[in-house]
């Protein structure tokens, strides 16, 4: 709904999308009846983390929530960036809940983004650092964003409860983002993977990879997992480990799934079918499901290759994980043809494609194809150009 510019939303669902999209849009957004009805209502902690995060980003924004944080007005500034910012992303949600929209934005800067970032680098309900810097970063880079400024450095790894990683995370600027046109899936042809472990025997490490390998060499020869097992300073403040699986097509396409050692009842294996991690812990999507407690290592390996194997035959060029970042990048790009190739949409994928119309009046053209079982998605992008960028 639309109102002078303003636009409504209710619900907490999608609160780094709108605040993104605002931003990109310039469009001044208000959202209501956030939690209305939840034991306790308004925003949690993690969502405002992140506006303080917008705060340090940009340059003009306003925020007005009301006193219960039932409800809250946005009105985006210029994106600034920078160097040398830093931002604890607290003990909520993970880092890469974090950096998933921060990149995007931060494209879009008037000064290329350093920013180093503190909390949990692994857990299991968001992208964990790993999948960021081994698939969401080489997609980028495939899609046309310069090499040479994009990257995520590791310091220290921080598992649930207690955290302790730090990362930086490194952002160039671009004038405009250049056509997506990714519709060719390729046959996978290899597959690799990093087993880490923090705090706990490093022995830990080789048992999830034999555990992983266990399923995955029945299809596939070329499998590689490395090992990282961290401790003393650089294995932040908890026990835990867990693994990432990357496959890689024959068309340098890229399809993650992880898993990670949990010992209470939430979500275990984030292969990307369960990619509504856009929610709060506390939404239905996550209560439950999985097997509750997922903590013998061959376990943790044989979950995240099964999850992998679920990915690959869902089919199209990204994981399900990454769906709402490719059609949000199709959407902000040229105003001409952008084609892309998905496998059956994830929920947060949906809700990017409804949020594209409302901000950017992007509509995509889906085809479902009945022989690969994909869809072809078509869109005309809304030609978004980088204004804070300084013009040579």
């Amino acid at each position: 709904a639309c109102n002078m510019g303003l636009l409504k939303f209710k619900g907490s669902k999608s609160f780094r999308l709108r605040l993104l999209l605002s931003t990109l849009s310039g469009k001044s957004i208000r959202i209501d009846d956030i939690r209305l009805n939840d034991t306790s209502p308004g925003l949690r902690d993690f969502e405002a983390s992140f506006l303080r995060l917008m705060e340090k980003l940009t340059n003009g924004c306003v925020v007005e929530i009301n006193e219960t944080g039932t409800s809250l007005k946005y009105k985006p500034g210029v994106i600034v960036g920078g160097p040398g910012l830093f931002h604890d992303c607290g003990l909520s949600r993970s880092v890469g809940w974090f950096l998933e929209p921060l990149i995007t934005l931060a494209l879009f800067g008037k000064k290329p983004l350093s920013i180093t970032l503190k909390g949990i680098t692994n857990d299991h309900l968001d992208p964990s650092i790993d999948v960021i810097r081994t698939v969401t970063l080489p997609l980028l880079k495939r899609l046309g964003v310069e090499d040479n400024g994009l990257e995520l450095k590791v310091f220290r790894r921080g598992a649930r409860p207690m955290g302790g990683g730090e990362v930086m995370l490194k952002v160039p600027i671009m004038k405009q983002l250049p056509p997506v046109n990714l519709v060719d899936e390729g046959m996978v042809k290899r597959i690799r993977g990093v087993a880490y472990s923090m705090k706990v025997s490093p022995q830990s490490t080789n048992r999830m990879v034999d555990g992983a390998r266990g399923l995955l060499n029945d299809y596939l020869a070329d499998v590689y997992v490395f090992t990282d097992a961290s401790s003393g300073a650089s294995s932040g403040n908890s026990p835990g480990f867990g693994v990432t699986l990357v496959a890689e097509t024959t068309s340098g396409c890229l399809l993650s799934a992880e898993a990670c050692a949990k010992h209470d009842h939430a979500r275990s294996a984030r292969g990307a079918s369960s990619a509504a991690f856009e929610e709060s812990s506390m939404d239905a999507e996550h209560a439950g499901g999985g097997d509750g407690v997922l903590i013998v290592p061959e376990d943790v390996g044989s979950v995240a290759s099964a999850s992998l194997l679920q990915e690959i035959k869902r089919g199209g060029v990204v994981d399900g994980a990454h769906q709402g970042l490719l059609l949000l990048l199709a959407a902000l790009g040229p105003q001409e043809l952008a084609q892309v190739r998905l496998g059956p949409l994830t929920p947060h994928a949906v809700r990017t494609l409804r949020h594209v119309k409302d901000f950017l009046q992007v509509q995509f053209d889906l085809e479902p194809e009945e022989d690969s079982r994909t869809i072809f998605g078509t869109c005309v992008g809304a030609g978004l150009k980088n204004l804070a960028r300084k013009t040579d």
